[in-house]
């Protein structure tokens, strides 16, 4: 618990730094229309027809599975079903337990197409950019949609690493795919730059709750005296 409330003004500073970057990319028509567009046509077919919970399911199991090999460790079985599956692995971490939590595999997946495809000629100019960007937001809204339903109905991977440290995790993993992502979309600035964002803003806010406890202490000295 106690890493998880020291990283919480890291978590203000990215999101201070998700803002600014936000406002600096402003609205560039080529990439924001087919993005806000592939997020409403997710939203629409989520409302509007059976949950494609058998695909999530896929996605989260192999997505555990991943982060086992890349940890080093071995999977030993992987099932998937209609509204649940599991895996079995060698080794566990925080980051095992979490990673289908934040890390949009199926956005991965239409990112790795794209660059094949772009790397071998094919699939140019503005059309193929937009068609890709709708991908992206429709990928990305069904994994947050798909997300926020399974934590309802399934908690044990947050339950065995505690609700705090798993929501400051997936808050960050989350705030990190964007703050990594929109710049190379949107063409906006630097990544150097956003990380520097993120540790003035961090800084800002350790800044500021310095300042409220020595307020809190010199208010407490002045009730006691």
């Amino acid at each position: 618990m106690w890493v998880a409330i020291l990283l919480l003004p890291l978590c203000v500073g990215m999101g201070r730094a998700l803002w600014s970057l936000i406002q600096e990319v402003g609205l560039i028509d080529t990439t924001l229309f087919p993005l806000v567009a592939g997020v409403f046509c997710m939203v629409i077919l989520y409302l509007s027809l059976p949950k494609p919970t058998r695909i999530y399911v896929f996605g989260h199991e192999f997505t555990h599975a991943l982060a086992t090999m890349i940890c080093g460790g071995r999977v030993r079985e992987m099932k998937v079903g209609a509204e649940s599956g599991h895996v079995l692995v060698s080794k566990d971490n925080f980051f095992i337990t979490l990673a289908p939590y934040f890390v949009p595999l199926y956005t991965v997946f239409a990112l790795v197409i794209f660059a094949v495809v772009r790397s071998l000629g094919y699939w140019q100019g503005d059309l193929a950019w937009g068609v890709f960007c709708w991908a992206l937001g429709v990928t990305y809204a069904f994994h947050i949609l798909l997300t926020i339903q399974i934590l309802k109905i399934r908690q044990s991977d947050i339950t065995s690493q505690g609700y705090l440290f798993s929501s400051v995790v997936i808050f960050m993993g989350n705030a990190l795919v964007l703050l990594g992502g929109i710049p190379v979309l949107l063409d906006g600035p630097e990544l150097g730059d956003v990380g520097m964002w993120v540790i003035d803003g961090t800084g800002r806010t350790l800044g500021e709750l310095a300042q409220l406890g020595r307020t809190a202490w010199e208010a407490g000295n002045s009730a006691l005296n």
